[in-house]
Parts: C-alpha cells; structure tokens; sequence
C-alpha cells in the first residue's frame, strides 16, 4: 500500500473527474487520506454541495478529511505520507506552492511532504495556466520531486488560457512519481 495524502482544492468543475479517479487509485493499491483546502470544505456551488462531496469522499477513502493547517502540519513527520496528490490544483494553489505560500491545509501539507523529499503529483486545472499562471507551472516543472498529471487546453477557443489535467492519467503519473520519473507525454 501507498500511503497517499489527497489533497482537494477549489477547480469545482472537475470534483466529479477526481471522483472517477479516486477509484482507479484505490484499485491500484493508494491508501488514500483526503486533505481540503478551505474552498472544498467550505462552498456549496453548481457541481457539489459541499458535505455531499466530502461524505462521497469519505465513503470511497474510509478516511475523514484533514480540513485545517493545524491538522496538516504534522504530515511531514507522524502521517508519513509516501505520496501527496493535489487534484485539482487550482491556479490559486500552484502560485502558493510554487512561491512558498503556506495558507491553507493544502500548502501546509504539501511543504510538509516536500521537506521530507517526497513526490509530490500536482493535476492542474486552471484558467489561467497560460497566462499569468504559466511561470509557476515553469519553474514548478524544475522543482526536485514535483511530476505533473499530463495537461492539455480544455477549451481552446473559449478559454485560451486555460489547462486541465487528464485525470484519467493521474494512477499511471502517481505509479511513475513513485519511481522518481515524470510520465510522459508531459503535453498532451
């Protein structure tokens, strides 16, 4: 078993996608503990009320999820995560983690993981990706112990700037971090 931090942030949209994932996880032998950022255990919004998503969660996990920075903070050392997942990974989040931002569970329990050198597997979905975003996806790339799940444009022509990651991608990305390599095509 891969003991595995899931940590959830605000791309509500793509709840659903991750959902999908969380199985294909599981079947692949990840123990999942799921890991909010404030957003997810905060909003209802069109996709998810927000105590659906989480008892959804726990339902698949068996797990309640770490909700607080206080919570996440010990991840480094007692929880002894072998893999942290940020999916999705809001643009908001990827700044943070890229710039050393420690705000919110998720950040806390990503700097945690990290301090540790650990893998840590980001599934961005951002609308801004190729904008203002893009330099932290750059220098992210560059980062020891940081793999992306395959991402591509999700909308070209309405949303020029935006990127999703392929979810359906996230188990063989995680198998490959565990191994020290990005899986590839990185680009898709």
């Amino acid at each position: 078993m891969t003991k595995t931090g899931l940590c959830v942030t605000g791309s509500f949209c793509t709840l659903s996608k991750l959902l999908e994932s969380v199985d294909s996880l599981l079947d692949a032998d990840f123990d999942l503990t799921p890991i909010f950022s404030y957003s997810v255990s905060q909003f209802d919004t069109r996709f998810f009320k927000q105590i659906d998503f989480e008892n959804l969660l726990v339902q698949k996990t068996g797990k309640p999820p770490i909700k607080t920075i206080v919570d996440a903070e010990p991840i480094g050392t007692s929880k002894g995560f072998d893999l942290m997942i940020v999916a999705p990974c809001t643009g908001n989040t990827l700044a943070k983690i890229a710039n050393g931002i420690t705000d919110t569970p998720v950040t806390m329990a990503v700097k945690a993981h990290l301090r540790n050198n650990r893998p840590v597997v980001l599934a961005i979905s951002t609308n801004d990706a190729l904008g203002a975003n893009a330099k932290n996806i750059g220098a992210l790339i560059n980062v020891k112990n940081i793999y992306f799940v395959p991402f591509g444009q999700d909308a070209p022509m309405k949303k020029t700037n935006s990127l999703v990651a392929d979810f359906k991608l996230l188990t063989p990305t995680c198998e490959a971090a565990m191994m020290g390599k990005q899986y590839q095509p990185l680009l898709i």
